[in-house]
Formats: structure tokens, C-alpha cells, sequence
């Protein structure tokens, strides 16, 4: 791949032959979803070999394809002056340490007090376009009641670069949770499908069949009596995959009131998860770069009572 300003060149090789086009660059572009790739297609934002093709088009050895991004739309989300925890931030990317209840980015319900209208006003409305103009910038999340890390990107090389480590699982994340029972291993792992739950739509579920990889590798920090303190580090990223993992092993998250049981002891606003670690190659610099977001006041005071 190479690129120039909003414009991305693919040579296309032996091994993606054959692929219907849409597919590929969903590959290629990870940070692109497919029916934004199929609208960049009808607009003839992309060419193969300088020519406007379908979304049926199926590629061939050597075939030079060009995707031109449309400049950034002017975005209807504000920006908020809203104070934010920052644990690292150059001219390419910015680490927050998210705080419990905040959205990451606007949803219908939610199109202020979020991530986004916060970083729009730290940064100036300086972020990647990529991921359209109710995420600028953000190129993964957490739940609404996760706290920790989240990175965003300020340019669309950084994001495409950002976007391939996730995809390639070369970005560390390390969280920690405390979970019901008591995990009897030391360390495990866990290899399963997560997709849609089969009839509550709004969760997901371990899958025989119909769902994507997921994998959690886990560790016991503490064991308690009634509950464990575990360290999780993904190694693919699906929606609530440690807390359906964590559920599916027996032992689910305290305080999730949608993958756990429906009363806790304790007062708490849902999981308790937050994103500790967050480890990356930056995007221009080329060196590793680990952040720590130290945990929030409620997950101590926890700890303290357990």
C-alpha cells in the first residue's frame, strides 16, 4: 500500500485473487466498514486500473487500485469543554483514560457529553475523518461503563496505521476485572466464536457457528472469597468479549447486570472492567509506546473491601 493525502494505492497479489473487491479493501483498509467501501464504489471514489468498477468486481493479480476519501463532512456534533485524562498525546494520536458512564462516541440517546464532543474541543476538531463524522478520530472503543484507555488518531495516516495493528492483533491490551467465584487456574485462555445472541439481539454470545474468533488470555491477580481479581489481555477485540468470555467460563464480571447475575452487593454502575494497559507502534515515530491508566477511585475502594 501507498498513499497520498486522502488518496490509497493497492497493488493487489496472487493470494487476494478472485476476492470480490469490497471484501478485499475491507482487508486492506480495516478501518473502512464494507458498505462505506461499497458507497465509495457508486460514487466512483474507486478505481481499479483508472477504471469505475461494481462492488461485484473481483480482483486480479496486479490490478492497481486507487480509493480517494471524500473530504471530511462538516461535523453537527459539538464540541464540549469537557476535562479529560490524558495519558499520552503528540500530533498523531492521543491516549484517554475514559471515565465510568461515558460514551464513546454519539448514538441516538447520546449525542452529547461523549468522548467524541470532548476530544473535539481538546483537539481542536484536529482528528481523522476516516470513521465519518460521529467518530472522528476513534478507531476502537470501550463500553459506555468500561473505564480506561482508548486511543484516538488526529490524521487519517495515523488511523489507517492504528487500524492495521488492531487488525494484525499487534496492539497490547491488558485489562483488569473482577470476576464472581473463584478461578481455580493460575492463568488460561480462552478460544471461542462471539456473535449476536440468537434472540436478545442487543447481546452478544459464544457461537458454534455464524460468529467471529475471539481470543482472552487470562491471569489471577488476587483471589478473594467470594470473588477473583484477573488481569485479561486480548488478543482479538469483539464486542464484549471479556465479558462473555468471563461469563461462558462461569465467572462473570461483577456489576454486569447483562452477562451476570441481576443483583449485586454492591452499589456499582455496571462492570467491573477498565482498560489498564494500552501498548502500540506510533504511527510515524515507529517505536513502542505503553500507557498505564491507573485505576478509578471505585475499583480501589473495591479491592480495599474485598
Amino acid at each position: 500500500m501507498s498513499e497520498s493525502l486522502n488518496n490509497f494505492y493497492f497493488v493487489i497479489t496472487e493470494e487476494m485473487e478472485d476476492e470480490r473487491i469490497d471484501k478485499c479493501l475491507n482487508e486492506l483498509m480495516t478501518s473502512l466498514s464494507r458498505s462505506y467501501i461499497q458507497k465509495l464504489l457508486s460514487s466512483g471514489n474507486i478505481t481499479v486500473n483508472n477504471q469505475k468498477i461494481k462492488a461485484s468486481y473481483r480482483v486480479k493479480s496486479d490490478d492497481k487500485i486507487q480509493v480517494s476519501l471524500p473530504p471530511a463532512v462538516t461535523l453537527d456534533v459539538l464540541p464540549e469543554k469537557i476535562p479529560l485524562s490524558v495519558l499520552y498525546e503528540d500530533n498523531d494520536v492521543i491516549v484517554i483514560n475514559k471515565p465510568k458512564g461515558m460514551v464513546v462516541h454519539p448514538a441516538p440517546g447520546h449525542y452529547s457529553g461523549t468522548l467524541v464532543n470532548a476530544l473535539l474541543y481538546h483537539c481542536s476538531e484536529n482528528l481523522s475523518g476516516i470513521n465519518g463524522v460521529l467518530r472522528p478520530g476513534i478507531v476502537h472503543r470501550i463500553d459506555r461503563d468500561t473505564t480506561g484507555s482508548v486511543i484516538a488518531c488526529k490524521n487519517d495516516t495515523a488511523h489507517m496505521c492504528i487500524a492495521s495493528q488492531l487488525k494484525a492483533h499487534t496492539i497490547v491490551r491488558r485489562y483488569h476485572a473482577i470476576v464472581h467465584g473463584n478461578i481455580k487456574e493460575e492463568e488460561g485462555s480462552i478460544h471461542t466464536l462471539i456473535g449476536r445472541h440468537p434472540v436478545d439481539r442487543k447481546k452478544m454470545s459464544v457461537r458454534s457457528n455464524g460468529g467471529k474468533e475471539a481470543i482472552t488470555h487470562y491471569k489471577v491477580l488476587k483471589q478473594f472469597d467470594k470473588y477473583t481479581y484477573i488481569e485479561c489481555q486480548l488478543e482479538t477485540g469483539r464486542t464484549h468479549q471479556i465479558r462473555v468470555h468471563m461469563a461462558y467460563l462461569g465467572h462473570p464480571l461483577l456489576g454486569d447486570m447483562i452477562y451476570g447475575p441481576s443483583k449485586c452487593p454492591f452499589q456499582l454502575e455496571g462492570q467491573t472492567l477498565h482498560a489498564k494497559i494500552l501498548g502500540f507502534c506510533h504511527p510515524s515515530r515507529e517505536e513502542y509506546i505503553e500507557t498505564d491508566a491507573p485505576l478509578p477511585e471505585y475499583f480501589k475502594h473495591l479491592l480495599n473491601i474485598l
